[in-house]
């Protein structure tokens, strides 16, 4: 150990290390770095726990949704613009994972108070779970926030499984949204699984799906036959009998894709038509009614939504 004069009055005291020291020196630091960082981690996490659940809404169905403004503060974007975009990239995302355009954000006014005390309206959405997972999916990586919403939407959209209880305790028609939900999201990964089996005509890819299930019917001739209109989403008008069976073949046939690492689109087409046909067998076997042959409802799911936010509306006045 010496003295050292800084060339002022005070002296400080300075050490001689040798190279080992300075290597367990060094190796301290990393540790008390590594558990200041675990603490910090634990900070966010409960944080991050308790902010998404806190802007957590729910409707009349008992279905979870966040308001995308109150997502935008959550996740630190300061410009509604900006988080917009993220909006927009999340609903592209969403469009890509199935086959027909849907309507996945809800637009909603939302009354705020301007700096004179007037009452005025600002556009709004209501985001589901699953496009908050796409939201995060697309937002920032290099805010922590966003890192730990990603894990949190990821998680708690699997927690979203209903027991068998649960779910024979649900209306019918709640029993569709829920079923819809469920396709949709298999879906997504199903389209993931075809994409890397290199699909590129993913009507086709779908069709061969309905084609197999369905007794030859193509998503076309299942929409004809429901007496549908132009872009109405044939999932959209099923009862939840009928959804449960194609979503058995949504997860099958990204079973077997994956499993039996099929490539090129006219096996990965063949595959998903053999699905379909498995399915159909399976239904006929266990003496079930043809999916074409169950009853379609009188109004569909989008129906269902916008008469409740119709309802939503008027309470509120």
């Amino acid at each position: 150990m010496v003295g050292i004069s800084s060339g002022t009055k005070r002296k400080h005291v300075d050490y001689k290390l040798s190279r080992y020291a300075c290597y367990l020196i060094v190796q301290n630091l990393e540790q008390i770095k590594r558990k200041e960082s675990w603490l910090y981690i634990n900070k966010l996490k409960n944080y991050n726990k308790s902010v998404f659940e806190n802007i957590k809404h729910k409707d009349d169905y008992g279905n979870e949704y966040w308001l995308a403004r109150e997502l935008s503060k959550a996740l630190e974007y300061k410009d509604w613009r900006n988080f917009k975009r993220i909006i927009d990239k999340a609903v592209t995302s969403a469009n890509n994972s199935v086959s027909g355009k849907e309507d996945w954000v809800v637009e909603v006014n939302k009354p705020i108070k301007t700096g004179k005390g007037k009452v005025e309206l600002i556009k709004d959405y209501k985001l589901s779970r699953y496009m908050c997972y796409l939201i995060v999916q697309n937002a920032d990586p290099s805010k922590k926030i966003v890192a730990l919403g990603q894990t949190y939407f990821a998680v708690q959209t699997r927690k979203q499984e209903l027991t068998e209880k649960e779910y024979s305790s649900l209306t019918e028609d709640e029993k569709r949204f829920y079923q819809r939900s469920l396709t949709r999201k298999g879906n997504y990964s199903l389209n993931i699984a075809a994409k890397n089996a290199g699909i590129k005509n993913f009507d086709k890819f779908h069709n061969a799906g309905y084609k197999g299930l369905y007794n030859g019917e193509t998503a076309g001739d299942i929409a004809k036959r429901k007496k549908l209109g132009y872009r109405e989403d044939i999932l959209d008008n099923m009862g939840s009998e009928e959804l449960a069976a194609n979503l058995f073949r949504i997860t099958q046939a990204e079973a077997k894709l994956k499993r039996e690492n099929i490539t090129g689109e006219s096996n990965a087409n063949d595959a998903h038509y053999i699905v379909g046909k498995n399915v159909r067998e399976a239904i006929k076997k266990n003496g079930g009614t043809m999916p074409e042959n169950l009853p379609t409802p009188k109004k569909s799911l989008k129906q269902l939504e916008k008469e409740k936010n119709v309802n939503n509306k008027i309470i509120c006045k």
